[in-house]
């Protein structure tokens, strides 16, 4: 990257998207339940950033500066930019809780309460609770002389305590465990009035408890602690060796990983979290001030006690009647392309599309890629019972999709015992490509239908990622489609080419490339020139560099990125023709959608790829053409609503305000609910 372009770290940035869910959790027009669900996922976001990205940037400190200077940046810096980001969201996230939430749940007759507000009923029942339940759990250590060190779990929740001997007046410190992850988060206290609930957090039992574990000592101050710790795979030459056996023995390591950070309640004294410092071998980079509570992704499970008006009115999932009938999809695929848009349309399709195949006596054969896979799976059971109908079935699992390592590991045993023929990860890069194939006997020949996805084979996720799925039995995308499976078989690159498919680490990224040119050259030769980009991340310093240039040379670029955006929209001289938004709202967006103006005669792709450096030059992606002009009118329709949002969408800057794009003179769009009641009426 050129250093005068206009250019936001990739961290700085998803700290950004970040704040924007945490600006649903404080969105009172958004549902109360569902503000505490937007504080889980900042809070589940925040620990994988910290598990992943920090952890990358504390070992960067590690290296001597010669090996750094390539970097672009200086760690130290970064990690102070980061924590001191950070530091300012988690206040607003105590405020949104303490101030907002809390007070809010009261007016409707939950109460969430602390040890001190408990009656004597409520006292007795949770010191039952206690002994009955959790005295197995809480695991009590001293630190004697700071001489004994604990082992803290990742991401399980303690109590650090300052104590005093009684007799001696000797001061010592201990760690207790909260058992969140063993026993319910929150507890329901018994009350006598039936339109109100009392609930107690867990790590409040504890505290009420915790002097019985300690006899002889006084509990002079408790502080709620978590230790976060490095969840990278570090697979040393990956390209020599048995790679699978790399990651298994990797996966164990995580558990076990260096620190990456920790979390301590922010009103805890300096010198009590020296103490911790040494105790655990941490430097100030690794701490992070939060409130009374942690772990707060756990406010996933919170109850709703029947409030339904609490909550999101629930859309019911679209029907595609032509694709969900038993043993007459390929007919319908094959009269003409079909696109549904999960979580808006039934995932039902796709999983029938496996079924079917599985049934199919004319079916011969069934490749697909698998990512990413829900733990209860009817279409990787489909794959089973397709290979025990004899069917020749393969499957290509990349077992490096983080945090699901495990669970494909699973699944690949699974498939394999059926008589699947199963390949794994390749050395260097992942298959991140979302594409199945299906051969089918038909009047002697071999007919194919595939399945294209910007979203991966999970039918759990398909209910909250908004995705686009093709189904098409083209000739042109499915012939080539063989190709990549070919490949992903026998890893033999040579003689094969794609005119219709984008493939990652093939021909798409030049591609791309080449689209962007063209609409330059149209924009210089005085004719109309828009790009249209919808992704979920957008980093890559070289395309960032090459849309810098097409905005100079005239085209105009709009852009929809929900996650990381390193680009600086609307700076003089370099972005006056970029726009970018990005939308968060109940469903997250994960799209992609490319749309080239070619002077009229608009080109139009969805991907699995993103603009980020991995996906354009470390993975096999796929960027599949919609060639169907009704299934193109269908999607412009559908991006359009999105650009017109004016209340989910925030404005793109390189402040990283996320304002909300407001139009007060203007009917209020906000278009995953226009999306919803769109695809409604054109099902009808």
């Amino acid at each position: 990257m050129d250093p005068i372009s206009p250019y936001i770290h990739r961290d700085i940035s998803w700290l950004g998207f970040n704040y924007r869910v945490l600006q649903e959790a404080k969105d009172v027009s958004v549902p109360l339940l569902d503000r505490l669900k937007f504080l889980a996922i900042y809070s589940s976001n925040l620990d994988e950033f910290f598990r992943v990205r920090v952890a990358n940037h504390r070992n960067l400190l590690r290296l001597g500066k010669k090996a750094r200077r390539d970097l672009g940046f200086e760690p130290a810096t970064l990690l102070k930019q980061i924590l001191k980001i950070v530091n300012r969201q988690q206040k607003e996230f105590s405020d949104i809780f303490f101030s907002q939430i809390l007070p809010s749940l009261k007016k409707e007759g939950i109460h969430v309460i602390r040890r001190q507000e408990m009656n004597e009923e409520q006292q007795a029942f949770i010191e039952d609770y206690f002994k009955e339940n959790m005295l197995p759990y809480v695991q009590p250590v001293l630190l004697v002389k700071q001489k004994i060190k604990p082992f803290l779990n990742n991401g399980s929740l303690y109590l650090a305590l300052h104590l005093e001997d009684q007799k001696s007046g000797e001061k010592n410190h201990a760690i207790v465990k909260v058992p969140s992850d063993e026993l319910e988060r929150f507890i329901e206290l018994p009350h006598h009035d039936e339109d109100t609930h009392v609930v107690i957090m867990i790590d409040d039992v504890v505290r009420h408890c915790i002097s019985w574990i300690f006899p002889g000592y006084d509990i002079k101050e408790s502080y709620s602690i978590k230790l976060t710790r490095d969840a990278e795979l570090y697979i040393d030459d990956e390209f020599s060796g048995d790679l699978l056996s790399k990651i298994k023995e990797s996966i164990k390591k995580r558990k076990i990983g260096p620190a990456s950070r920790l979390v301590y309640d922010r009103t805890m004294p300096s010198g009590f979290l020296k103490v911790l410092q040494k105790v655990f071998d941490l430097t100030d980079f690794d701490l992070l001030p939060e409130g009374r509570y942690h772990n707060n992704s756990d406010f996933f499970g919170f109850p709703d006690y029947g409030k339904r008006g609490l909550k999101e009115i629930p859309l019911s999932p679209i029907a595609v009647p032509a694709l969900e009938s038993k043993g007459t999809i390929f007919d319908e695929i094959s009269k003409r392309d079909h696109l549904i848009h999960p979580p808006y349309h039934s995932y039902l399709p796709v999983v029938n599309f496996f079924e079917s195949a599985a049934h199919d006596p004319n079916v011969t054969h069934i490749k697909i890629v698998q990512y990413r896979v829900a733990r209860q799976s009817r279409i990787m059971n489909a794959l089973i019972d397709a290979a025990n109908n004899g069917k020749q079935v393969f499957v290509f699992i990349e077992v490096k999709a983080r945090f699901d390592e495990e669970a494909n590991l699973v699944w690949g045993e699974k498939l394999e015992k059926a008589g699947v023929k199963v390949h794994y990860s390749i050395p260097g890069i992942k298959v991140h490509a979302k594409m199945a194939s299906v051969l089918r006997r038909e009047n002697g020949n071999f007919k194919i239908y595939s399945y294209y996805s910007t979203g991966n084979f999970h039918e759990k996720t398909a209910n909250i990622y908004s995705d686009f799925g093709l189904f098409t039995a083209d000739t042109r995308l499915n012939n080539e489609s063989i190709k990549l499976f070919n490949y992903l078989e026998t890893k033999e690159k040579s003689g094969i080419e794609f005119k219709h498919l984008n493939v990652g680490m093939f021909n798409m990224t030049p591609n791309l490339i080449d689209l962007i040119k063209q609409e330059m050259s149209n924009a210089k030769a005085g004719k109309p020139a828009k790009i249209f980009l919808k992704m979920n991340s957008l980093q890559d310093p070289k395309m960032i560099d090459l849309l810098y240039e097409a905005s100079q040379a005239g085209v105009k670029i709009k852009m929809i990125v929900r996650g990381i955006c390193s680009i600086v929209p609307k700076v003089k001289m370099f972005s006056e023709n970029i726009k970018a938004i990005s939308i968060v709202d109940r469903f997250l967006e994960h799209a992609r959608v490319f749309i080239f103006h070619n002077n009229g005669d608009p080109k139009y792709f969805m991907s699995s790829a993103d603009f980020m450096y991995r996906n354009l030059y470390r993975r096999i992606e796929v960027v599949f053409p919609i060639y169907d002009k009704a299934i193109q009118r269908h999607v412009q329709n559908l991006m359009d609503l999105q650009l017109a949002d004016n209340v989910k969408a925030r404005s793109l800057d390189y402040q990283e305000e996320n304002k909300y794009v407001v139009q007060k003179d203007r009917l209020q769009i906000r278009s995953q609910m226009e999306t919803y009641l769109y695809i409604k009426r054109n099902e009808s």
